[in-house]
């Protein structure tokens, strides 16, 4: 979260993608950063257990909320 959040201070847009264990973490320190509110991708927990297909599924999901994250920043 931190470095999403930084990198959109500089103009650089960012996503910020978390798993769903780490929802509360990120919005907190989305708070203590001075973003509260930062809008960031959740994924499935754990990925560290997720099989080949599993992940791709993941990541493509993933993609496209951050494709729409992005887009209404632009716009």
């Amino acid at each position: 979260m931190q470095d999403a959040i930084v990198a959109e201070g500089l103009g650089i847009p960012a996503i910020g993608i978390m798993t769903s264990n780490f929802v509360t973490a990120a919005e907190l320190m989305s708070r203590v950063l001075g973003a509260d509110g930062y809008e960031f991708v959740v994924i499935d927990h754990p990925i560290s257990s997720a099989g080949q297909e599993e992940l791709m599924e993941q990541a493509v999901a993933a993609a496209v909320a951050s494709a729409k994250i992005l887009m209404l920043k632009s716009g």
